[in-house]
């Protein structure tokens, strides 16, 4: 079966690199033309180009966070990761909600290894975002908040606030969090106490 991607999968810029044989709905052909996006296609040996789920981090941000968003994609190339932007692309009005579920499905869907959203306060997204199953989103502050919320409860997402922390902050917070592993031992048994009570509901 042929996988359909629509203006969702388009990046901000660059190139866009796709699988043969992937149907691009023409409003997704058509944004890319708009942003500039060069779209390239691959076979299915050359995955060389698409990075795995294992080095993708899906992100997004509504107007609040469109600016810290932009700031911060550099960081991911400079890491080894793919960033899989889902928007918004502009510093229009957007609902966090919506942004916070895109990224949170992709990473529960097992389509990247992290997400990362950002809003004006980062939590409203934290909240939406834990609606999902499987989601562990944690609203981080501090180089401090980032590694605990990595290394004692696994968090699988990370909210920003775009009006709370300067540009130079959130990008330490970013690395802290994305360089910590799980610690699992003890830590792994709250864990699993926390998706019990996920699937209690």
């Amino acid at each position: 079966m042929r996988q359909v991607l629509t203006e969702r999968e388009v990046p901000a810029s660059g190139e866009w690199k796709i699988l043969a044989g992937s149907i691009v709905t023409p409003s997704a052909r058509d944004l890319a033309r708009e942003r500039g996006v060069r779209i390239i296609e691959l076979q299915p040996g050359q995955f060389g180009g698409i990075a795995p789920p294992d080095k993708t981090v899906a992100i997004g941000a509504d107007h609040g966070g469109f600016r810290m968003k932009q700031a911060l994609l550099p960081v991911f190339n400079e890491l080894g990761l793919a960033a899989r932007d889902v928007g918004v692309y502009e510093e229009k009005t957007a609902d966090y909600p919506d942004v916070a579920a895109q990224v949170a499905d992709l990473v529960a869907a097992g389509k990247a290894t992290r997400g990362v959203i950002i809003d004006g306060a980062g939590i409203g997204s934290s909240m939406a975002a834990n609606k999902i199953s499987g989601i562990r989103a944690a609203l981080c502050y501090d180089i401090a908040s980032a590694r605990n919320s990595r290394e004692h409860n696994d968090a699988n997402v990370l909210t920003l606030g775009g009006r709370m922390l300067t540009e130079s902050q959130a990008e330490a917070v970013l690395r802290v969090w994305l360089a910590t592993p799980f610690g699992g031992g003890r830590h792994q048994a709250r864990v699993d106490k926390i998706m019990r009570l996920e699937r209690r509901s």
